[in-house]
């Protein structure tokens, strides 16, 4: 049976259904040991020829997952930004290449890397009192996970500058009608829906699934630019902002911008 590396992620599979869970409390960040450990769970689940589909979920009823733990970026290192940065692409990138069907259920916030690894499944299910954000800019920083890549892909250019650029929160409401969800769940009844989802894919030749998606994506990459993104990230590192930010929100003060 599959089993993840890491107990950071907890796995489950039934049906044909791998239910990953994301587990670190108190908010299910993303770090160095949990990302590689996604990475190689999407290999092992896309080797496992019984799983045919995916349900990503946050451990709690609080968080989906609140992203990077800024602790990370407070020193200003520009070799934490490309090891960081490195390791969120590579796990939200293979996650998005899984060749089955994967469905994000978001059970409570979902912020930055929360949003981002949502953004990198193919289907999303949000419970009614979730808020969705991708506020990096506000301490500094920017989406390196994909997320000015593939939400402007999802809800279009206006709506994208202004959960990036403006630092707006999204609610379930606002997020199914912009198309950033495709469907709203009771509070505690997205794993349930995201489940029912993906066990529908058990009627789709699993081939003609992986072809499918395979177009799907295809009619996007040819201006989608992962390496760029990434880039950029780390080239914040060279300005003192980067760091304002960080240690202004992790001292709860309001950051000085030079």
């Amino acid at each position: 049976m599959t089993q993840s590396t890491s107990g950071k992620l907890i796995v489950e599979i039934q049906d044909g259904v791998a239910l990953v869970t994301i587990n670190n409390p108190p908010a299910n960040t993303w770090d160095e040991e949990s990302l590689p450990a996604l990475e190689a769970l999407v290999d092992a689940l896309d080797a496992d020829s019984s799983v045919r589909a995916l349900v990503l979920t946050g451990q709690g009823e609080k968080f989906f997952s609140a992203g990077a733990d800024l602790n990370l970026f407070a020193d200003g290192s520009s070799e934490t930004a490309t090891r960081m940065s490195d390791a969120f692409g590579r796990a939200f990138e293979r996650l998005s290449a899984f060749a089955g069907v994967s469905v994000a259920a978001i059970n409570g916030w979902a912020m930055g890397g929360g949003l981002e690894c949502a953004l990198a499944c193919d289907i999303r299910v949000v419970e009614s009192e979730a808020r969705m954000s991708l506020p990096e800019a506000a301490v500094g920083l920017l989406p390196c996970g994909g997320g000015t890549q593939l939400l402007p892909w999802l809800v279009g250019e206006g709506w994208a500058k202004r959960i990036i650029l403006c630092g707006e929160r999204v609610n379930a409401e606002t997020a199914h009608r912009i198309g950033l969800c495709e469907e709203i769940a009771e509070p505690g009844g997205s794993t349930a829906r995201a489940l029912a989802i993906a066990k529908s894919v058990a009627n789709q030749s699993p081939d003609a699934v992986a072809a499918c998606k395979g177009l799907i994506h295809k009619a996007r990459h040819g201006s989608v630019d992962f390496v760029t993104e990434r880039s950029a990230f780390v080239e914040l590192f060279d300005g003192a902002n980067q760091r304002e930010g960080v240690n202004a929100f992790l001292q709860k003060r309001s950051p000085v911008w030079t």
